[in-house]
């Protein structure tokens, strides 16, 4: 019975087998032939149509840029320059009308050397304004522009009109403004750009009795094309009557102004009882002796930014500091002794952020009187920027006192601040929000010892979760990094998720840093020395006011 079962299947296999190749090749034979070609075209025809048909079906169902409302269109465009504006404009004929919106014409440049718009038809331009620009509040002018046709057009069609920046930087002559009866009324900030030789008092004499409702005083200098200290320096601006028109001033910024002294500061605080911040960086004939007057004038003054001055150690010693509300004070690049220093630091007990960047006489009995005072119990940013005077031992007790309240902490430029004391530093500073290290690379003395960059990035990430600015200024050359670095950045960018600005030296840990973090889609974090520095100025309460371009 077995043998005849085997019979059988071995029969139906062999029957199968030749009916498969016989269907094989019946099949191969009929490929050949026209009538299979012809209805293989029409299968494959039909299929196309139908793919197309399916996927016209399901792009006509997707949502498109064309579906969505005039209100999310221009909510979109807001958030693009005006330059980008222009150019969506001229998509279609729906876009530039929404592109002509005044919504997204309320911050305005024109200002070519500072990316703004170049207009070429100033008829045309003052003729927009009673369109376009109605509802602008903030407006940057260049030479060429600040005509009285304009000023009358935007004091009469641009009632909104809060922030103004008239810049005379490059005037070769001014326009006649004998003739102009109007000018903006409800300005909250001013700004004027000098020229080197323009007299600006002809004009000013015009706008005196529209500007008293300016609380932000924006003067700007010409101190970066002073090259001659000897060469005469003109008054373009009549400080003294000026002042006569702004009572309402809180924010004064002098930036680079070559002929203010001491009297014009002194002229500015006598009519400013609500002035609180001051500044006067790079006013290379400020010497100091307003501050005694200006102190006790306004007392709301919180903010005193000196950078660069020419601050006198006698005169700075009759100040009354312990007086004083001062929470943030710029004295970067002075000269001031050591002495001055502690007579300052240990009278200013409400202190919250200081930069005493590049001073050569900020020592260890600076930063240990300063301590011994008590007045550094609400520092929040410090700014030690090359001030390498200071001993490490000094630094190491000041962090391990007060690393738990700073914010900010700039230690660039120590050449004596390697990889042992940062890596005993770094959990001390729980809070730290910007943190700075190491030396550039054509920094002297240069750095002997080598940095393992790992342990860094792995110390920071376990202990920092606040850390929003990071820069790291050794070179590659002092920069020591193993083949699992990707392995600690990965970490550093999973921990620290609030850090959005990480700066290297250029290199191969700079490119190494900057692919990891591109991999995750976070393109502008990762930026080179080169290009970009870190400090704490942007941590001033008053950063926002004192921007001017």
């Amino acid at each position: 019975m077995l043998e005849i079962f085997k019979h059988r299947r071995t029969q139906a296999t062999e029957e199968a087998s030749t009916a498969k190749e016989t269907w094989l090749t019946k099949k191969k034979h009929f490929r050949d032939t026209e009538e299979w070609k012809k209805k293989k075209a029409r299968i494959m025809s039909k299929l196309r149509a139908l793919s197309k048909l399916n996927l016209a079906l399901v792009l006509s169902r997707m949502p498109s840029v064309e579906k969505l409302p005039d209100n999310i269109l221009t909510s979109i465009f807001s958030y693009l320059p005006a330059r980008q504006v222009l150019v969506v404009s001229s998509v279609c004929r729906r876009w530039r009308n929404i592109a002509w919106n005044p919504n997204l014409w309320r911050f305005v440049s024109f200002r070519p050397s500072y990316g703004g718009l170049q207009i070429a038809n100033v008829d045309h331009f003052t003729h927009l304004i009673g369109t376009r620009f109605v509802d602008m509040r903030n407006v940057e002018l260049a030479t060429d522009l600040i005509t009285p046709n304009v000023l009358y057009e935007m004091s009469n069609k641009c009632p909104k009109l809060q922030h103004l920046t008239l810049d005379f930087s490059t005037a070769m002559q001014l326009h006649d403004f004998t003739d102009l009866q109007a000018f903006p009324s409800r300005l909250k900030s001013l700004t004027i750009c000098l020229s080197e030789n323009i007299f600006l008092e002809g004009f000013l004499r015009k706008v005196y009795t529209f500007i008293a409702s300016v609380e932000i005083l924006h003067i700007i200098g010409t101190y970066e094309k002073v090259e001659d200290e000897e060469e005469e320096v003109y008054e373009t601006v009549n400080i003294f009557k000026l002042k006569q028109f702004l009572p309402n001033l809180r924010v004064v910024n002098l930036w680079g102004v070559p002929f203010i002294t001491d009297d014009h500061v002194d002229a500015i605080s006598s009519n400013c009882a609500h002035l609180e911040c001051l500044s006067v960086n790079y006013c290379a004939k400020v010497t100091g002796s307003c501050l005694k007057l200006v102190l006790q004038r306004c007392k709301k003054l919180r903010c005193l930014f000196l950078a660069h001055t020419k601050l006198d150690n006698n005169i700075v010693k009759t100040v009354e500091w312990e007086k004083t509300r001062i929470e943030e004070l710029d004295i970067k690049g002075t000269e001031l002794s050591s002495d001055s220093l502690v007579y300052i630091m240990s009278r200013l007990p409400h202190l919250r952020w200081l930069d005493a960047s590049w001073l050569e006489h900020f020592n260890d009995v600076v930063l240990e009187s300063w301590m011994n005072s008590g007045s550094i119990g609400k520092l929040e940013y410090l700014n030690l920027d090359t001030c390498d005077s200071i001993n490490e031992a000094c630094l190491v007790d000041m962090i391990n006192r007060h690393g738990s309240q700073l914010q900010g902490l700039n230690l660039g430029g120590h050449h004596k601040l390697l990889e042992y004391f940062w890596m005993n530093m770094i959990p001390q500073l729980k809070n730290i929000r910007v943190l700075v290290m190491g030396i550039a690379e054509d920094c002297c003395p240069k750095v002997v010892a080598k940095i393992h960059v790992d342990q860094f990035i792995d110390c920071i990430a376990q202990n920092c979760p606040k850390l929003s600015r990071l820069e790291i200024r050794w070179d590659d050359e002092t920069l020591r990094f193993s083949d699992k670095s990707s392995k600690f950045i990965d970490v550093l960018r999973m921990k620290c998720l609030k850090l959005h600005s990480i700066v290297l030296s250029d290199g191969q840990y700079y490119e190494l840093v900057r692919s990891n973090f591109e991999r995750a889609d976070r393109m502008s974090v990762v930026r080179t020395t080169e290009m970009c520095r870190t400090g704490n100025l942007h941590c001033s309460r008053y950063y926002n006011h004192l921007l001017f371009n």
